[in-house]
């Protein structure tokens, strides 16, 4: 019996990341969505690619939580993008509802799922969707660190014309601008990334990585990225799935790990069937624990404003 993962949000990131879920062949996949008909074709389509790739798993679009129960895991991705005239207050605003409605729902029709969350502002809408949830922390937890590290480990492959597998880093920190890309930790085929660079290349590249999304953002003129994030979103998917135990950078629930206490935060996890199975704390110099710290500082701001609009 395949297992069964349901993709809340058939946009750009949710439709990808379904397509490569599907590709895989040993899950099932449902994609739900409040927009009539537009679950339902997305996956049709997807189905009948299924001869071509070999895969017979079932995907199924609907717009509502029937289908999906019982999911194995639910990644949500549903909200909306940041618009002209729009605060970042109103953006969190907004999708502080949409999510907590989703996990409502999830919750009633899976109540033994793992969920994974994607939507925008990451950090914030996980504390969200933890909180309305109720499940332990070890089955909520977020993707942008996966997706941080892989911006981090092309620039560096780019900049040495080497082999993005031979390029290890972690991006650890909020999904945002003071995110904590650990140079000292970046290596390439073993090596320091600190012998192979001076330290103004290392610079331009960690700049580059914080603000990667917001490139992507600025070269379509309209949407984000969903590429990277799907893959990103799979990996995490796959590491629960087949317990693979992974060592990644994920948005977790903190209690105490690295000083933080009730926030989540992007630091390393192993993933494995039971989700977040362990946060890997790493020996963090004072400056990288000062910049995690700040980063953590930036979460805890978006929570009080979420706190005080929806009161």
């Amino acid at each position: 019996m395949r297992n069964k993962v349901t993709i809340v949000g058939a946009g750009n990131v949710g439709a990808t990341t379904a397509q490569r879920i599907h590709q895989l062949g040993y899950a099932d996949v449902v994609i739900v969505d409040v927009v009539e008909d537009l679950p339902q074709g997305k996956a049709l389509d997807m189905l009948e690619s299924g001869p071509v790739i070999g895969s017979d798993a079932l995907v199924t679009g609907s717009n509502g939580y029937e289908e999906s129960a019982n999911s194995d895991i639910v990644v949500i991705t549903a909200g909306i993008a940041r618009g002209p005239g729009m605060s970042r207050d109103d953006l969190l605003l907004t999708n502080m509802k949409i999510t907590s409605a989703v996990t409502e729902q999830v919750v009633k029709y899976s109540p033994n799922c793992i969920i994974i969350a994607v939507t925008n502002p990451l950090d914030a809408m996980l504390q969200n969707i933890y909180e309305k949830s109720g499940f332990p922390r070890n089955r909520v937890f977020g993707m942008a660190g996966v997706l941080d590290t892989s911006r981090f480990r092309t620039f560096i492959a780019q900049e040495l014309d080497v082999s993005v597998e031979d390029v290890q880093a972690y991006v650890l920190g909020g999904h945002g601008d003071d995110m904590v890309p650990l140079v000292r930790y970046t290596t390439v085929g073993g090596i320091p990334i600190t012998e192979l660079m001076d330290d103004d290349q290392i610079q331009k590249l960690v700049i580059r990585a914080r603000q990667g999304g917001g490139e992507i953002v600025a070269l379509l003129k309209q949407g984000s990225a969903y590429y990277a994030p799907s893959a990103s979103i799979t990996q995490m998917v796959e590491s629960v799935l087949l317990d693979k135990k992974r060592i990644l950078p994920a948005c977790a629930y903190l209690e105490g790990e690295y000083g933080i206490t009730g926030l989540c935060v992007g630091v390393p996890v192993k993933l494995g069937a039971n989700g977040v199975e362990q946060v890997i704390e790493i020996n963090l110099t004072e400056e990288e624990r000062g910049a995690l710290q700040n980063s953590a500082d930036s979460v805890k701001e978006l929570i009080d404003v979420m706190a005080k609009g929806g009161s």
